[in-house]
């Protein structure tokens, strides 16, 4: 068998109290002096002391209850989320683990920080946030964790709320990954390149471009960067600017779709004759994107693995509510790169 690590008992006789107080000075709770705490952690360092997060829960019968606040408009992407977050549920059920999700109008500032402010900490204990950037939700997000409840960045974070640990992709690095492969394909062409986003209200899709952007520059003098056309979500605008700026610019080389959601846009360029030598790339792996790259009405789909993003959201929740840092390491989420031929 195994070497048994020193147990509570052998930290309270290295620190030279009771075993009430090391529980008290484990579990944070309140009445214990400060220099209490020193002595208790410092005997814990110094005999080797590791607490067992799973067996002390268990006496506790502590449970975590995580939500995911998700935008209420969305394609497939946002119900690939969907479906992840009801795959763990499942699967983190046997470690007293619930997990849901809800769904609301993230475009809608006050309101989406009103939700914020009626989240009840009796009932969540974590919550994992995507919603654009504003004052107001940022304000409702410093809100939440003054009262107890532990938050993540969920995909699109608040650029002044940097100390919320965030879950995704390096939207920068994401966005310079599109420009250099839109760099290859185009090789020495001239000519316009069309940007689509749902929103540029989203941190996510502003790093993307800026990532985009000066990949571009540094290599394309001969190319415009057209400005971002914000689809909203809805298939009657998206049809409508992305027909005026072909109307309006004849000499097109590229299409770039930002956000996480292509198939509008996607679906839009393909009615046009003679599109097929546009360079077209996207975001996210989902079956339309999977069937347009098959279809050659995608060249490139940059992704991050839906699945990897809801699971990380989890566990670094849960770590935060341990009092525990986050694995880093394992909740690092790789930028992938797919095209055609390595589906």
């Amino acid at each position: 068998m195994g070497k048994v690590g020193p147990t509570t008992r052998d930290l309270a006789v290295a620190a030279g109290v009771s075993l009430a107080t090391v529980d008290r000075v484990l579990n944070s709770r309140f009445g214990v002096q400060t220099k209490t705490i020193t002595k208790v952690n410092e005997a814990a360092e110094r005999i080797g002391f590791v607490r067992d997060i799973s067996a002390a829960n268990l006496s506790r019968s502590r449970n975590y209850s995580f939500l995911f606040v998700l935008p209420s408009k969305g394609d497939q992407f946002l119900g690939e989320l969907l479906n992840k977050i009801e795959e763990a549920n499942k699967a983190f059920a046997a470690e007293r683990v619930a997990v849901t999700a809800v769904q609301i109008e993230v475009n809608e500032p006050h309101a989406a920080a009103n939700f914020l402010s009626n989240i009840d900490p009796e009932k969540y204990s974590g919550l994992a946030i995507m919603i654009p950037e504003s004052p107001q939700v940022r304000d409702a997000i410093n809100r939440l964790s003054e009262r107890g409840i532990k938050v993540v960045q969920f995909l699109s974070g608040q650029p002044i709320a940097k100390e919320y640990d965030f879950v995704g992709t390096d939207n920068y690095a994401s966005g310079a990954t599109a420009g250099s492969l839109m760099r290859r394909f185009l090789q020495s062409s001239s000519g316009k390149i069309v940007v689509v986003a749902e929103t540029m209200q989203s941190l996510s899709s502003i790093e993307r471009r800026l990532g985009f952007d000066n990949v571009m520059s540094n290599h394309f003098p001969n190319i415009t960067i057209l400005p971002s056309l914000e689809t909203y979500g809805d298939d009657a605008r998206a049809q409508r600017i992305i027909d005026n700026t072909f109307r309006n610019y004849p000499d097109i080389v590229g299409f770039y779709v930002i956000s996480s959601e292509a198939r509008i846009p996607i679906e839009v360029i393909t009615q046009y004759p003679d599109t097929k030598k546009i360079i077209r790339i996207a975001h996210e792996r989902t079956p339309f994107t999977e069937d347009a790259l098959k279809l050659d009405e995608l060249d490139a789909v940059i992704a991050q693995n839906p699945g990897h993003v809801v699971r990380s959201a989890l566990r670094i929740l849960r770590a935060r509510c341990d009092n525990r840092e986050p694995l880093a390491s394992q909740e690092n989420i790789r930028i992938e790169i797919f095209l055609k031929e390595n589906l």
